[in-house]
């Protein structure tokens, strides 16, 4: 695809790596099949190739965008499927993150946006800000009725509807010392909204881990990875965490050395493996986020390349894997899961178009329900063809976005590994 940037536009290092993505595009097409909203809406302006025509437009003239580029890009779910599907190697994602970025400094959204998108900036990456958010959200579902009748709070609605009823808390297990001989050092990312709402994947990760000849450690200054605010084009906030876990993991592996940075939520795991490109232009930071990134596994990356523990309770279960779109589209890894869940004793499929989203993508079922809503039952539906006992995923955004469209018990990949090599039951399978 042909630019027009002028040599004062390209001076800008974020710009002159959207420049170089555009041109690759070659307008083949390949990638409107795989893109969820084209398959929903049909609309060329709704799929990568039309928001690369429009990015394009707007980074070339600079200044406000208009409002059809803002709803078409904000109608993308970054889920990458694109990029997967593309043979010229367009890095649509950088692209898209830049154009948001843009949109977020230059655009100014309509009052009820602005407040929802602000809330969710300041609650969400915040353990005890969100557990506080979903304490309160109890006395406030009454008004979820009134809120649906009008368009601009259907968001509020939405957040209302899918809050849990309380925030989780697990028991504070020490994992027992490593038996053996020790594989390694690992710290574990604790989250922020998985650790609030699902808080037994991380008990289980830690057994699981150190079974598998892991010293798991957790990093006490750390913070939120700054993805769910970076999706938003707030990339000031998102790279002050990114700095932040940075200095925290550098402090850990000067310490006492670390074999990886293992994440269970792997919209994380995208995001941390992309602070070395986020933070290349900062001189201070751009060799240290390099590090990180490189240092950066999905726990079953790692599981997958360094031995499942033995299996002790092997369960024939059937289970059905739905591949979050960050960890097969953002981060190309596919057969790992499957495989480890079949090691463990599983029966495994997965559904037809495992490649689509199923409208999690961050807080895109926030501030986009009607469109994640058809994607999440659309996404249901073909899981539930499988007829299994159990819905295995990766990603805490998936599990939650799956669970009001089956009652099918949704768990992490990681819930089921660690049963069958000795741990307790999934609390969503003892308790259905």
């Amino acid at each position: 695809m042909q630019t027009n940037f002028s040599s004062e536009q390209l001076a800008d290092a974020a710009t002159a790596s959207s420049e170089s993505v555009i041109r690759k595009c070659v307008h083949c097409g390949f990638c409107l099949a795989t893109c969820p909203t084209y398959t929903l809406l049909g609309d060329e302006l709704d799929s990568p190739r039309g928001r690369i025509y429009l990015m394009k437009q707007m980074l070339e003239g600079g200044g406000k965008p208009t409002d059809a580029v803002v709803k078409h890009v904000d109608r993308c779910l970054s889920c990458l499927s694109c990029m997967t599907t593309c043979p010229s190697g367009v890095h649509y994602m950088h692209l898209v993150d830049h154009a948001r970025a843009h949109i977020e400094s230059h655009y100014q959204r309509p009052l009820t946006q602005r407040l929802i998108r602000s809330m969710i900036a300041v609650t969400l990456p915040y353990p005890k800000r969100f557990r506080f958010a979903l304490a309160l959200a109890k006395y406030l579902r009454p008004l979820k009725p009134v809120l649906e009748k009008f368009a601009a709070l259907k968001p509020l609605a939405v957040m209302l509807a899918n809050a849990p009823k309380a925030a989780r808390r697990s028991r504070q297990e020490s994992p027992s010392a490593v038996a053996g001989v020790v594989r390694g050092r690992v710290v574990l990312l604790q989250g922020c909204v998985e650790s609030t709402l699902r808080p037994e994947i991380r008990a289980a990760t830690r057994r699981l881990l150190t079974r598998a000849g892991y010293e798991v450690v957790l990093a006490g200054d750390e913070g939120c990875c700054g993805a769910l605010v970076h999706h938003m084009g707030r990339e000031a906030q998102s790279l002050d965490a990114a700095r932040r876990n940075i200095d925290t993991w550098t402090r850990e592996l000067a310490s006492g050395g670390l074999d990886a940075i293992v994440i269970t939520a792997s919209g994380c795991g995208t995001t941390i493996k992309d602070y070395g490109f986020m933070l290349r232009g900062d001189p201070k930071y751009a060799q240290s986020a390099a590090r990180v990134s490189a240092l950066a596994r999905d726990v079953c990356e790692l599981l997958d390349s360094g031995g499942l523990p033995a299996v002790s309770h092997a369960q024939s279960l059937n289970i059905a894997y739905h591949s979050a779109c960050s960890l097969q589209h953002g981060q190309r890894i596919t057969s790992a899961p499957m495989r480890l869940l079949s090691q463990a004793g599983f029966k495994v499929r997965q559904p037809a178009e495992s490649h689509l989203c199923c409208g999690s993508a961050g807080v895109y079922n926030i501030l986009q329900p009607e469109i994640a809503t058809k994607l999440g039952q659309r996404k249901a539906e073909q899981l539930q063809r499988i007829a299994p006992d159990v819905i295995a995923t990766g990603n805490i955004g998936c599990l939650m976005q799956l669970r009001p469209y089956t009652s099918t018990p949704i768990v992490h990949t990681v819930e089921l590994l660690d049963w069958a090599t000795g741990g307790p039951a999934p609390e969503a399978i003892s308790s259905h």
